[in-house]
C-alpha cells in the first residue's frame, strides 16, 4: 500500500474524509511516478505539529505541514519516499479564513508536502519557488475535488512567483535627442544596452504628438532587439494600423492628453469598454498581446475583464509621489490588492510610472505582479553609470525584493 496513513485523533476527519484523502493521495504518487514507493503520511493536530517544529525546525509556531524525505536520511531504504506531516486543524482553521473548500485546501496542503519529498524547496533561491508551485499545480489541477477547485488553484498561484521582470523603457533618451532636434543619443543604441544590462523587455511609446520617439525608432528597435517590444500608446486609428503593422509582442493602451507632460492615470473605462474591447480585438487578431494601464481601483480592473484584455498594468504614480508615509502605505494597499483581484481574474499583472531605485522594493515584493515597466528613473542613472549598469542595479533591487 502506497500511503500509509496515522491520523492521531479520530475527531479529525470523518470516515468518508479521510478515505477520499487516502484515495486521492494515492492517485497523487502514481502521477508523480511514484506508485511502487510508499508514503507516510501522518494527519495531526496543531499542538503535536507544534512539537516537531520545535525539535527539528527550531520553530515555535505550528505549520500546516512539514516534509521529512527519507532518501537522504536513509538513502539505502529505496521504497519509503519519506514522511508528510499534516496538521488538519491548522489547515481546517486556514481554510476557514482564506474562505476555502477545505477538503481541496487539505489535498492541496498535502501535495505541497508530497513535492518537498521530491526535494523542491520554496524557501531557498530565486527560481525553486517557481518551480515547486508549477508542479503543485499541475498535480492538483488533475486530482482536486470539484467543489471549490478553481479557488484553491487561485490560491496557490498567489502563493509564490519567481522575481518580477524588467522592461525598460527608452522613450527619455528620445526626449535629450528632441531637445537639439538631432540624430543623437538614439534609443535603439539604448535598447540594446538595456539588454546587456538584463532587461526582459523594450518600451517605448508613440505618442500623438511625436515628442519624443519617432515610427522609426519602433521599427528599428522591433528588428535588433532579441527580448520583446512593447509600444504604449494611444487608442487612435492610426496608431493601431501601424501596430498591426509591425507587430510588437505587446500593446499597452494609455490615457493621452497632448498638454500633459507624462501619463497622468489609469484608463478610464466607464462608458468606453465597448471601444476598447473593439481596440483589444483588433489587435488581438494580428496576434498582439494587449496590456491596459489602470488605476489601482477594484472596479476599473473588473470592467477590463469585459474588454478582453490579457494584461493589466497598474499605475503606481501616486504611490511614487506620495509625500507622506501615511498617503505612501495607503496607495500601496490599493496597489497590492489591485494585484490580487487582477490576478484572480485571469490577468497577467504589470506595474510602472514613476518607480525608482529608493521605492521599488516593497512594490516589487508584491508576489501577482509579474513585471515593471520604468523608464526615466533608469535614464537619469545611466547618466552617472552608464545604461547597463543603471539597468543591472534596478534589476538587482527587484530580485532581491522576493530573494
Amino acid at each position: 500500500m502506497p500511503v500509509l496513513i496515522n491520523i492521531t485523533s479520530e475527531n479529525l476527519l470523518s470516515e468518508k474524509e479521510l478515505k477520499e484523502i487516502e484515495k486521492k493521495t494515492e492517485k497523487a504518487l502514481k502521477y508523480l511516478k511514484f506508485h511502487k514507493k510508499e508514503v507516510s503520511l501522518v494527519l495531526t493536530d496543531n499542538r503535536t505539529i507544534k512539537k516537531l517544529n520545535k525539535q527539528y525546525l527550531e520553530r515555535h509556531y505550528p505549520t500546516n505541514v512539514l516534509a521529512f524525505p527519507f532518501s537522504k536520511e536513509k538513502p539505502r531504504v529505496s521504497n519509503i519516499l519519506g514522511e508528510v506531516i499534516v496538521s488538519v486543524e491548522k489547515a481546517r482553521q486556514e481554510a476557514k479564513l482564506y474562505q476555502l473548500n477545505f477538503k481541496n485546501y487539505l489535498f492541496a496542503i498535502i501535495i505541497h508536502g508530497l513535492i518537498h519529498l521530491l526535494d523542491y524547496d520554496h524557501e531557498k533561491g530565486l527560481f525553486s519557488p517557481f518551480l515547486m508551485v508549477k508542479n503543485e499545480l499541475n498535480l492538483f489541477s488533475k486530482l482536486a475535488f470539484k467543489e471549490g477547485k478553481k479557488e484553491v488553484i487561485n490560491f496557490i498561484k498567489r502563493r509564490e512567483y519567481m522575481p518580477a521582470k524588467l522592461a525598460v523603457n527608452v522613450d527619455h533618451v528620445a526626449t535629450v535627442r528632441e531637445a537639439r532636434k538631432t540624430y543623437y543619443p538614439d534609443p535603439v543604441h539604448a535598447a540594446v544596452l538595456a539588454e546587456l544590462g538584463g532587461a526582459d523587455g523594450i518600451v517605448v511609446h508613440l505618442r500623438l504628438d511625436r515628442r519624443h520617439i519617432k515610427e522609426r525608432d519602433v521599427r528599428i528597435i522591433k528588428e535588433i532587439i532579441k527580448t520583446k517590444l512593447i509600444l504604449e500608446m494611444a487608442i487612435d486609428e492610426g496608431l493601431i494600423k501601424f501596430a498591426k503593422e509591425v507587430k510588437p509582442y505587446q500593446v499597452t493602451l494609455v490615457p493621452e492628453r497632448v498638454e500633459e507632460v507624462t501619463t497622468e492615470g489609469g484608463m478610464n473605462l466607464e462608458g468606453r469598454v465597448k471601444e476598447v474591447k473593439k481596440a483589444v480585438k483588433e489587435l488581438n487578431e494580428a496576434g498582439i498581446k494587449v496590456s491596459l494601464f489602470l488605476n489601482p481601483d477594484e472596479k476599473t480592473i473588473k470592467l477590463a475583464k469585459k474588454t478582453g484584455a490579457q494584461i493589466i498594468e497598474i499605475h503606481t504614480g501616486i504611490y511614487a509621489e506620495a509625500d507622506t508615509e501615511e498617503k505612501k502605505e495607503e496607495e500601496f494597499d490599493k496597489i497590492e490588492i489591485a494585484a490580487r483581484v487582477a490576478k484572480d481574474l485571469g490577468f497577467e499583472v504589470h506595474a510602472g510610472h514613476g518607480l525608482n531605485y529608493e521605492n521599488i522594493g516593497p512594490v516589487a515584493a508584491i508576489p501577482q505582479i509579474e513585471e515593471f515597466s520604468i523608464g526615466h528613473s533608469i535614464v537619469s542613472r545611466a547618466i552617472f553609470v552608464g545604461i547597463k549598469d543603471a539597468v543591472r542595479e534596478m534589476k538587482e533591487l527587484i530580485i532581491r525584493a522576493r530573494g
